[in-house]
This record gives structure tokens, sequence and C-alpha cells, in this order.
């Protein structure tokens, strides 16, 4: 009897082992961290001159977006307040620094405001930018089509161009000024100059419209033929461009709005409450009928769904009104399990996902069923992974994730003692292993 319990004993322990083994290799490795961001100035002057007259403030200057191509990270800045120094930068994969500096992209000039937007007193009430003020247009000309006022998401398609959804807006929690249209860019990564530059018409923006996200859906053989989703989070509607026909239209539906039970979020100590709508999308696999399903999501709820993208490419259909049956519900994550950000992996069939609630990444093969045990959690770590904002995969099956403290930026203050800001990164195979995303 002794001899059994000392065998189911051993066993346990071993079992606990493997447990503990396994969620040890699946952690995330931390690539680049940050207590502020720093730029790639022209000149030490050049600094000094944006400092002294508030064109930066270190403080202010909070990335969120992430992509990468070659060896290089590209990491967006929103111009959420006054002093931010360059909205669309990139990093040197190769750099050896843990907090490198940023490069802006395509260059300085296309980074510069083309006016001056002074630092003031920030209030921002728990609906975040949905309670900011009205933004003022600014009536201002670009010089330059490649100038970008203020971008979040980005995205750099099959094609290796570089997709970009200008908000055109500045000191968004402050004293807003739209400078520009809501705009897609469209650059060239290998001559880094721009192809497109497309405004979202007046007629297709709500009051409440805020665009933050772009997602791109696109074959290496047909690159003329992309399409670009682009969700409305604050007016709950999913903008959709053509490259080709340089033509958008608004779809609407029920599965954009907010899940008003799932509205409350707790993040690094931080409560607040939050109504957005459709923000997560995710591209997935070519099917038989050469077809992909568009998976999306609200970010204050915790459900998925899909549609096709030949419903979303059917302009006369899906804005006619006969297109409500096509969306379908795929099911629904859980308690907690709200969503900034969603990327499908060809190699392994999965779609990673953000889990801002619970400092968390996850994960969920396509080809099993959307309960929430069939979630893989991949990693969760309440010091590195407080708010995972954006995600990308790469075309070698490297994840990277950006995390940065939104919450804490938002509604209270950053320590700037302290790192704020995570680039974090793991690979595909690794970080599902023993989870039920492993098939």
């Amino acid at each position: 009897m002794n001899s059994l319990r000392l065998r189911l004993s051993l066993g346990l322990v071993l079992c606990l082992i493997g447990i503990f083994s396994q969620s040890a290799t699946a952690k995330l490795e931390e690539k680049f961290s940050w207590k502020q961001l720093a730029f790639d100035w022209p000149t030490p002057e050049a600094e000094a001159e944006a400092k002294s007259s508030g064109h930066y403030i270190e403080e202010n200057n909070l990335p969120l977006g992430v992509e990468r191509w070659q060896n290089r990270i590209f990491v967006t800045v929103p111009r959420w307040k006054a002093g931010v120094a360059a909205t669309l930068n990139y990093i040197d994969l190769d750099s050896t620094e843990k907090s490198p500096k940023l490069h802006p992209y395509p260059s300085w000039d296309a980074n510069k405001l083309p006016i001056s937007v002074q630092p003031q007193d920030q209030k921002t009430p728990s609906g975040g930018r949905l309670d900011a003020d009205k933004a003022q247009d600014a009536g201002v000309q670009l010089k330059d089509n490649s100038t970008i006022i203020s971008t979040f998401r980005i995205q750099v398609d099959v094609c290796d161009r570089l997709w970009v959804l200008d908000t055109g807006l500045a000191d968004i929690l402050g004293n807003p000024k739209q400078i520009t249209p809501n705009s897609i860019l469209v650059f060239d990564l290998k001559t880094d100059t721009l192809l497109r530059r497309f405004a979202i018409p007046d007629d297709q923006k709500k009051d409440d419209s805020f665009f933050a996200n772009i997602v791109v859906d696109a074959d290496r053989s047909e690159c003329q033929d992309a399409f670009a989703y682009i969700p409305d989070l604050g007016a709950y509607g999913v903008i959709v461009y053509s490259l080709r026909n340089d033509k958008s239209y608004r779809v609407k539906h029920n599965f954009f709005h907010f899940d008003p039970l799932q509205g409350d979020f707790n993040v690094g100590g931080v409560n607040f409450q939050w109504t957005d709508g459709v923000f997560g999308l995710a591209v997935g696999p070519m099917n038989p009928d050469h077809s992909k399903d568009i998976y999306f999501h609200a970010l204050a709820s915790t459900k998925e769904f899909k549609v096709s993208n030949r419903v979303l490419q059917n302009e006369s259909h899906v804005t006619g009104g006969d297109s409500y049956y096509d969306f379908k519900y795929v099911g629904d994550r859980g308690m907690n399990g709200q969503s900034t950000a969603e990327v499908f992996d060809p190699e392994t069939g999965v779609i990673f996902y953000t889990q801002v609630n619970k400092d968390a990444i996850a994960c969920w093969n396509i080809k099993r069923p959307y309960t929430p045990d069939t979630q893989g959690l991949i990693d969760s770590d309440s010091h590195t992974l407080v708010f995972p904002n954006d995600m990308k995969i790469d075309n070698e099956g490297t994840i990277w994730v950006l995390s940065d403290k939104m919450p804490t930026y938002l509604y209270k203050e950053l320590d700037p003692s302290a790192v704020n800001y995570r680039i974090l990164m793991g690979q595909n195979r690794d970080l599902i292993k023993g989870t039920p995303c492993e098939m």
C-alpha cells in the first residue's frame, strides 16, 4: 500500500513538473522595453527645441500598434495628447539596445504636424475618447500626401506594402483637432514611397465614428485586388475599401455593437467602462471555394463572429439589406474575455488574440468549436502584459505583442521610473504547445 502511495505521489509530481515545463517554454520573451519612448532626432538641437516648444513631451508618447517587415519593427504612437514626436515609426530589429530609439517613417517631415498643438490639462473621464470633446476642423491643406497625423493600427500585406489608417486627429484627449480626414495610406516598403492616399468619404462616417484599426485582405498573386477592412468602433460599422476601384463603402450589422454586460474593465489597478464596438478582425484561411472567412469581435464583448469576404466585397449585397444572415455567430470566449486584437496564423490554423482583463494572450484553433474550454491561455503576466494592445504574426511564425498600460496612461499617470511599454515575442508552435490550440 505504501509503495502504491509512493508511486502515485511520484506520478503526481512528475505530472506537475510536466505541466510547469510546458507553461514555462510557452512564455513570451521580452524583446524591447521602455520607461519612456526616445526618438532618433536629426540633431540634439532639434530635440531640445522640440522639448522647449512643447512639440515633444516624453510622457505623452504611448506606443500602441506593432508590425514587422524584414528587419524593421514598426511602432505607432497615436496623438492622444500634445507633444507626440512622431506617430509612425520603426525600430531596427538588429538593434542590440533594450530600449532603442524610434525612427520616424517614412521621414521626420512626414510626421510633422502642419499646425501647432499646445499642451494643456488632460481630463479623461471613464469613457475615454468617447467622452472627449468633439474635434474641431483645423481646415489645413497638406503640403505632402505622405504626411501622417495620427495612427493607431497598421498592417503589412503579402505584397510588401504598409497600410496605415490615419485618424487625422491630434490632441484627442485635450483640445482635439481634425487636421485631415480619416485616410488610408499605402506605402511601398521596398522604396519607402507612398502608393495611395484615400480619404474616407464624409457620408461613410457618423458623429461617434472612431477608426483605429485596419486589416488587409490580399493575395500575392493578385496584389491589385486587395481589400482593407476598417472597423468603426465608435459608431459600430465597418468600412470596406477596394484598392483596385479606389472606393469604399460602409457596412452595418448588429454584430458590430458592444455587449452592454461586458463593458466593465479592470486593468493594472484601473477600473473603467468602455462601449467600444467592432475592433479586432482576422482574415481566415482560403476555403475550397477560394473565399475567406473574416473573423471579428467588439472590444467590449466576449463573443466572436465571422462573415465571408465575398459578402463584404459585394457592395450591392452587403449594403442592400439582404445580408443579415450571412454574418455568423462563432462562440463565446467566456468571463473576462474582452480582446483588443486578433490575428490568424496560417501555419498552425490558430487565431491568436489578446485578453486585456486577464493580462494575457490566448489562442483558438479554428478547427475546434468556439467555447471557453477550447480557448488556450498562452501567457498571462500581471507585470509584462498589462494591457496587451496589439499583436501580429510574421511570415516566420513569430508572434509580436505590444503591451502599454494604456488605462493608466489615460486615467491616471504612468511612473516614468518604471518600465511602461514592452514588445514581446514568441514562436507560434512553442506558444500553443500543451494548449487546446495544438492539434
